[in-house]
């Protein structure tokens, strides 16, 4: 497959660029700053562009089967970058008629499972409460998809780990797995690139934990 992907110098981004390409696919790994992004390889295109900038975007999305967004926010001086900067993938996208896009979000945008002890409920409110404005930057990016004419699918992984990839994830369509505290970055790379072609992840959010 053709594949874009956004945040490629991020910790996700980066791994999804590393697994697709050892899976053969064509990537493009759109930076704003090439020198920190060290990836090589042969089907591999590193595209140059302000991602505020939706015309920019174009040449980077034309004709690929998938885009995928590894864009987020590391801190919460950075909250807003996340549903500003999809907006502009969406419309690239869309000037392009590019229909499929994986984005990762966050676990607490989606529904409380079943079955959470006293204690996951209570530090589950504990995270929401200090990291209010990063869940909201991303509650309103899915918004901007639900609105979209894309075909859309959000990750919301938990606490993130710098693990190596083991493939052995829970996934939960429209939901989240019960008691699912963490997930390595390389696994949700691995869960976002499975489940391009996964018609039952469209148009919804995917809980994906250990």
């Amino acid at each position: 497959m053709k594949l874009t992907v956004f945040g490629a110098t991020g910790g996700i981004g980066q791994e999804i660029v590393h697994q697709a390409l050892r899976d053969g696919h064509e990537v493009t790994a759109v930076v704003r700053d090439p020198a920190r992004f060290t990836v090589a390889g042969e089907r591999l295109e590193v595209y140059r562009a302000d991602l505020t900038d939706p015309e920019a975007l174009r040449g980077a999305v034309a004709g690929r089967d998938a885009v995928l967004s590894g864009l987020g926010v590391r801190r919460r001086a950075d909250a807003g970058i996340a549903a500003r900067l999809t907006r502009s993938v969406l419309a690239a996208m869309d000037a392009e008629g590019v229909r499929r896009l994986l984005v990762v979000s966050a676990a607490p945008v989606g529904p409380v499972p079943d079955g959470q002890t006293v204690l996951d409920k209570a530090v589950l409110a504990v995270i929401n409460s200090v990291l209010k404005d990063i869940y909201d930057d991303l509650r309103v990016m899915e918004g901007e998809l639900a609105a979209s004419a894309t075909d859309w699918t959000s990750v919301r992984p938990p606490k993130l780990t710098n693990k190596p990839v083991t493939g052995r994830y829970r996934s939960v369509v429209g939901g989240n797995p019960g008691r699912g505290r963490s997930l390595a970055r390389a696994d949700v790379a691995h869960a976002m690139l499975a489940m391009i072609k996964d018609p039952a992840t469209v148009k919804q959010g995917v809980g994906v934990a250990y």
